[in-house]
């Protein structure tokens, strides 16, 4: 068999399965990938021991019944794993080694998938580019003539899903943070309905726009892992009482008949015009798949991005409080107990973060309260019933995922504002709370991934996965990745 790393997960766990080839082969292939990788800067923490240890045992039993046996996955640093340090990329959590596991992941174990690592991301999931990292910014498997980012926050992962160091992954999105990044890296990303995923034991930024979900290597890899990922956790409150679905066995490529809507406030000022060339290009496979095509309008779309940056900063305000060097983490010195406070705080969070707990605390605080978060949370009232009036007429919605490809690192560093803009498309499904997924769908001028974002209504993530399955199979996107960062 050829480069193990490249097949996908559903292939890899059929060929072990099949005993084509071993748990431990595969584990031990992904390993030395990684370790010819670190110029990326994907993996904060390795599991690397731990993990042969596991993949040898699995290869003694051979449980075909359990659904990603032996498929060794590499997670985010914002999911709680037991006795393996998670620190949400931040200096205010180094060194802290969770006693308990997250439900996302426990699912993933839970199913025989074989624990890699944790992949860096932006601090606490704040950014567009994985370059508010405390471990460093990741390096995107493309490249032009300059280093390019990743997109954030999930930069690691999708990093690491492009350049085969992972078989699959889960990240987090809060604005787009599965999305965006999956379509400058050229993989597939998946952001469930709000509570169809667990957030229990996730690292949180803003606990009512976090979502958990799965970015792959294509289409059907999406659809397993979300089966294993979603149902019902009695420890998170906001989760669904939706079972799992069948994802993957559902799976079909006959969308005929599918009414797709087209929203014209998506098209936007200064959108590079490969951008809406892309977008044409999804429309007319749409239509040639049988699908019916409408405009719709999305009218309060133009508000999305300033009411995400009033209500998931004041989110993060008031989660960043627990943060305080006593009980675990990161702690600085002081003369007395306010002091050490603040000089943990000071000294533990990064540029950003701090940035995002100043606005969120600003917004929040006696009367301001009325005039930013309480008309942002009428906002997002707003903007939902503009989707929901959508879909009285459409089962779905098209759209290009990000307004660019990816860009230098250090590019927008300077420039927060055009770096928040890079979630135009990705932050009203986050407000609404419907699941959206990204599809690579072509390149750029300089070879550059560009992707497709369908949005669904809410828990049809079946909708928008047979949608996103007969544009792969129509796009036929085929990844340019040189492994230009090996060191032999």
């Amino acid at each position: 068999m050829g480069d193990i790393t490249k097949l996908s997960l559903v292939d890899t766990v059929t060929n072990i399965k099949n005993k084509s080839i071993s748990c431990e082969e595969v584990t031990n292939a992904y390993i030395k990938r990684v370790n010819k990788s670190k110029k990326l800067n994907c993996y904060i923490e390795s599991n690397f021991e731990q993990a042969i240890n596991k993949a040898k045992s699995l290869d003694k039993k051979l449980d075909k019944n359990k659904k990603l046996f032996g498929a060794p996955i590499a997670v985010k640093d914002l999911f709680c794993t037991k006795n393996l340090q998670t620190t949400a990329s931040s200096k205010i959590l180094k060194g802290f080694k969770p006693q308990y596991e997250s439900t996302v992941t426990s699912k993933l174990w839970d199913q025989d998938a074989i624990l890699l690592g944790k992949l860096n991301c932006d601090e606490f999931a704040m950014g567009s580019s994985n370059e508010t990292s405390f471990y460093g910014n990741v390096i995107n498997p493309y490249r032009n003539k300059n280093d390019l980012v990743p997109g954030g926050s999930s930069g690691g992962c999708s990093s690491a899903v492009a350049a085969n160091l992972t078989v699959s992954t889960v990240g987090t999105d809060t604005g787009g943070s599965i999305r965006q990044p999956a379509s400058f890296t050229g993989i597939v990303g998946l952001k469930p309905t709000y509570g169809r995923c667990s957030r229990w034991g996730i690292v949180a930024f803003a606990s009512s726009l976090d979502q958990a979900g799965p970015m792959t290597k294509n289409v059907k890899d999406a659809a397993l892992m979300l089966e294993v990922i979603s149902g019902y956790d009695h420890k998170d409150s906001t989760s669904s009482k939706k079972n799992s679905e069948n994802f993957l066995h559902k799976l079909s490529k006959n969308i005929k008949g599918t009414k797709i809507g087209i929203p014209k406030e998506y098209v936007v000022e200064g959108m590079p015009k490969e951008i809406q060339k892309l977008w044409d290009k999804g429309i007319e496979i749409c239509k040639l798949l049988g699908c019916e095509i409408k405009n719709v309008s999305l009218p309060h779309t133009k508000y999305a991005l300033p009411t995400y940056y009033i209500i998931a900063p004041a989110e993060a305000s008031s989660n960043l409080a627990r943060y305080d060097g006593v009980r675990y983490g990161f702690r600085s010195k002081g003369n007395d107990l306010i002091e050490m406070y603040e000089n943990t705080r000071a000294e533990g969070f990064g540029r950003e973060v701090k940035r995002r707990i100043l606005i969120g605390t600003y917004v929040l605080s006696s009367g301001y309260y009325d005039a930013y978060y309480l008309k942002a949370q009428k906002v997002r009232n707003m903007i939902k019933k503009d989707f929901d009036n959508v879909y009285k007429e459409v089962d779905a919605i098209l759209t290009p995922t990000a307004p660019s490809s990816a860009f230098s690192i250090g590019e927008k560093t300077n420039d927060p504002i055009s770096m928040y803009l890079n979630d135009v498309f990705t932050v009203p499904t986050n407000l609404a709370g419907l699941p959206g997924i990204s599809i690579p769908a072509g390149y750029d001028h300089n070879n550059l991934p560009l992707g497709l974002q369908v949005i669904g209504k809410q828990f049809d993530e079946q909708k928008i996965l047979n949608i996103s399955y007969a544009l792969e199979g129509e796009i036929k996107f085929k990844a340019s990745v040189e492994d230009w960062w090996i060191n032999d």
